[in-house]
């Protein structure tokens, strides 16, 4: 009788998300992994390919997951900019403690990888223009709404939001005092557009 251990993808790609938000790509090693997802080496290459297949598919999970929170946040909200200063306060203050990184996973991905990792830096950046492209979707929605002013530029507002969100998961880490963060969140709406 053969014995079959039955894995679950979905599951593994999250615990290996969590793996790598925390540690980082080159601070991952295999063994790390194998322990994480509960997988030996050949199930893990026969299933992701390699470290970096593994690595990519979990870059992905994440931006997919950061833009489904992102549209939650904005159908459970009052308007669209309020589910967007909903979304942008959860992930700067009221995740410090659920997630393995204050940081965003593509950015600490960006700020680690060099050409060396070509294709990966190349997919962290991308994903990071999809959730931006995300925010100014949002943004679009609250001109059409009247909480905008229609003059604003959807795309640069987003860069905007962007920036100050990769500079305030940052400035968490380094200060304490939530009450600082949400008068810097309040600001940096009051100056959108």
């Amino acid at each position: 009788m053969v014995v079959t251990t039955k894995y679950d993808r979905q599951d593994a790609i999250e615990r290996a998300t969590d793996l790598f938000w925390e540690k980082g790509f080159h601070a991952t090693s295999m063994r790390n992994i194998q322990q994480a997802i509960d997988m030996r080496p050949g199930s893990i290459y026969a299933s992701f390919g390699s470290k970096d297949g593994l690595f990519k598919e979990t870059l992905q999970y994440y931006a997919h997951n950061t833009q489904e929170r992102i549209q939650a946040y904005v159908e459970a909200a009052e308007s669209p900019l309020k589910g967007l200063k909903l979304f942008i306060q959860d992930s700067v203050i009221g995740c410090q403690e659920s997630t393995p990184s204050g940081m965003c996973m593509l950015v600490k991905t960006v700020s680690e990888l060099t050409q060396d990792n070509a294709d990966l830096l190349a997919e962290a950046k991308l994903l990071i223009r999809e959730i931006e492209a995300t925010f100014a979707e949002v943004l679009v929605q609250a001109q059409a709404c009247g909480e905008l002013d229609q003059a604003g530029v959807p795309e640069r507002m987003a860069r905007y939001l962007q920036v100050h969100l990769m500079g305030l998961r940052a400035y968490v880490r380094a200060n304490d005092g939530d009450d600082q963060i949400s008068e810097l969140i309040d600001d940096m709406f009051e100056n959108l557009g």
